[in-house]
């Protein structure tokens, strides 16, 4: 599609933005005398027949107009996000204040993105295998009992409860306590250098002995590490719709059902530096040939720590949803690299 004409690049775009915003099918006196189009009736008319012989738009029905395809809304959501630079915008929400509220931080984020699109909004929290251990807690509650408390950066705490084979020393209680604050901080769950500290060479049987015991409050938090789903939206992209976009999202509510597919969609960006579009069949096979996807992911210059996405039917405001999910996985990267500035 690169042959395409700055004409027909712009009456394309014309009449997908008209579209988008009426509702109803775009004609050439449309394109021409409400849209702007620097051409005559004529001229226009032949050029959308090129771009319907092209399968970027089509007829519906026996109207004289014309409504983008699924190809249609493909190519001019890709010029979009071709033609991305510089800093996004403005986020309808301030995160700066959330440091230690994360999670408040992802809801909020959630609902300000279906707020602002009316769409079906999505964002993944960090994966606890990301996140850095901040502190340890041992406390013992009875001579052969120790609750081990273990706190990650993202706000995560997992408790567990350990029967030891014999009564413990207080003394040994509290040197494992100390050692595992001492050598665990800023490290990741599931990490070889966490797992390192529970193999030092370097330490006593006893030391060892009661270091393996503790050692599975560290597992039940890595176990815990399923990807956390903020969703959002549902209620007003229901409002929203009409006519056949109703069966879209009905659509969208069953895939929000299947929550792996929707985890990997969120996860599915090729390029953390730009959000991905996914248009029809891309999303998850001809079954959802009527809804399109826009997202993004947030985290750390060196890695990515969650998703930022908006679902909805094709006939959606692709370059509102591109700004919005730019500007709150911008936030949101802006948010974790203090949240996360020792994993």
């Amino acid at each position: 599609m690169t042959e395409l004409s700055p004409r027909k690049r712009e009456i394309l775009r014309r009449v997908v933005e008209e579209y988008v915003a009426t509702g109803q099918p775009v004609g050439s006196r449309t394109l021409v005398e409400r849209a702007g189009v620097g051409a005559s009736p004529s001229t226009v008319r032949g050029e959308l027949a090129e771009l319907e012989a092209l399968g970027l738009l089509m007829h519906p029905h026996t109207s004289a107009g014309r409504v983008p395809t699924e190809r249609g809304y493909r190519f001019y959501a890709e010029e979009l996000v071709d033609t991305i630079e510089g800093k996004p915008g403005p986020f309808p929400v301030d995160l700066s204040a959330m440091r230690n509220e994360l999670e408040v931080a992802l809801q909020q984020t959630t609902e300000a993105l279906s707020q602002a699109t009316r769409l079906l909004a999505l964002v993944t929290a960090p994966s606890l295998h990301a996140a850095a251990i901040r502190h340890v807690e041992v406390l013992q509650l009875q001579p052969h009992v120790v609750l081990v408390v273990v706190i990650t950066s993202s706000g995560g705490v997992t408790k567990r409860m350990i029967e030891l084979g014999a009564s413990a020393d207080p003394g040994l209680v509290e040197w494992a306590r100390a050692y595992l604050n001492e050598t665990t901080e800023g490290l990741r769950l599931g990490g070889a250098p966490l797992r390192r500290c529970f193999e030092d060479p370097g330490l006593d049987q006893r030391e060892r002995d009661i270091l393996a015991a503790l050692r599975p409050a560290f597992d039940d938090a890595l176990d815990e590490s399923g990807a956390q789903l903020y969703v959002g939206g549902a209620a007003g992209l229901l409002g929203e719709a009409r006519g056949a976009e109703l069966d879209a999202c009905q659509h969208l509510l069953e895939l929000l059902e299947r929550r792996a597919v929707v985890l990997e969609l969120l996860s599915d960006a090729l390029d953390p530096r730009r959000p991905v579009v996914r248009v029809g069949p891309e999303v998850d096979g001809a079954e959802l040939s009527d809804v399109s996807y826009v997202g993004a992911t947030y985290g750390l210059s060196h890695r990515s720590l969650g998703g930022v996405g908006l679902l909805g039917p094709l006939r959606m405001d692709y370059e509102k949803a591109i700004q919005v999910v730019r500007a709150a996985a911008f936030e949101l990267s802006r948010l974790v690299e203090e949240v996360y500035e020792d994993a």
